[in-house]
Order: structure tokens, then sequence, then C-alpha cells
């Protein structure tokens, strides 16, 4: 039974579930929803997910939606090891990433951002201030709480877990809206190694943009 992944590129929730899959050499074929032409408002995709919401993803005979509910069930069965055993390291780890994948992501949403700029008389200059200003803040708040765990050299540790899993996608849109994250070395290091990673480099928006 195949592995189907309904994404966008340049989707953030996309993007955290492609670096799962890579991270569980599950291989997967990748159907395109492309949200700036609207197919995710299409009855073919609302039959999928009827938020109109990617990713989708078919697994084992089961359909899932929720990027963070992808990644527990992937993490759950293929032993990714994304969150530690113990209970209270585990939920400190879940905190960063939600402070990223539940705080931070909706508002940079596409969605949101268009609505919240429909009245701006120059929206590409709307749409850059609206993201560079709330993903500043929140990208400062991420590295200020890595302070209580060991970067060595990922974001808790000496392998990946749900924060970069979560992190990487944001910095990607930190770059994109033109975010100074100069004075965040720690944030620069973790995406170094990522970067670094297989996993993450097969992943990125650049290896699955269409042509």
């Amino acid at each position: 039974m195949s592995t189907v992944l309904y994404d966008y590129w340049r989707s953030s929730a996309s993007y955290r579930v492609r670096i799962a899959l890579h991270l569980a050499d599950e291989p997967f074929e990748r159907v395109a929803v492309d949200l700036l032409e609207g197919d995710h408002r299409g009855p073919d995709h609302l039959a999928r997910n009827p938020q109109g919401l990617v990713p989708v993803l078919d697994i084992d005979g089961h359909r899932f939606t929720q990027s963070l509910a992808i990644l527990d069930y992937l993490n759950d069965t293929r032993a990714l090891g994304l969150l530690p055993d113990d209970p209270a390291q585990r939920a400190q780890v879940r905190a960063l990433a939600h402070g990223i994948a539940v705080d931070l992501h909706p508002v940079c949403n596409l969605s949101v951002v268009r609505h919240a700029t429909s009245d701006a008389e120059d929206k590409p200059t709307a749409t850059r201030a609206w993201m560079q200003h709330f993903i500043r803040p929140g990208l400062a708040a991420f590295d200020t709480l890595l302070e209580g765990f060991e970067q060595t050299p990922f974001c808790c540790g000496d392998t990946p877990t749900l924060a970069d899993l979560c992190l990487m996608p944001q910095l990607y849109n930190a770059h994109r809206w033109g975010v100074d994250l100069s004075d965040l070395p720690r944030l620069q290091a973790i995406e170094s190694a990522c970067a670094a990673h297989p996993a993450f480099t097969a992943a990125h928006p650049d290896q699955v943009r269409p042509n």
C-alpha cells in the first residue's frame, strides 16, 4: 500500500512532514495541491480534508490531517525519536515545537496574511511587514527557550527532535521575508546542522518546487 502526501511545496506544515518521512526512510508519492491556484478549495481536496488545508497523508491504510498529529503517528510507528522518553523533557520539547507550529505559524498562514492585508494599497510591502512583525519575535523567544537545552548540534541534543522539524520551515520563511537573525547564533548553528542532514535537505522546498 503506497504512501501519498498531498502538499504544497512552500507550506511549512507540509515541509515538516516531508522531513519526518525522509527521517523514516519512508518512500512516498507527492501530489501537489497548489494553494495559489486555489486547489485546496476544490472538491477533490475538500473530500480529503474538509478544512481545505495541507498536508494530508495517506499511509498504512489510514488518512491523516494536521501536521503535528501526522508527526506523532510517524514518531510512534517509525521510532523516529522525535520526543524524549522522560515525561518532563517530552513536554519541554513539545512546548518548543508548539511555540512555532501552534503560536507563530498560524498568523503567518497565507490565508490569514491575505485577509489582513486585503485593504493595503501596497500589498507586497504590507505582507513583508506583517511577516517580519510576527516572525522575528517568535524566533527570538524560541532562541531564548533554547537556553534550557544543549545544542549538540540540534535544538535539544545530538539527534533531530520535533522542535527541529518545526523550526526549519519557519527559518525558511524568515529568510524569505527578510527577517534579521544575525543576533541569534543558536538558531544559526542549528540551521547549519539541519541543513547538513540528508532528510532535511531532501525535504527542502527548493528540492520539490515546481519547475
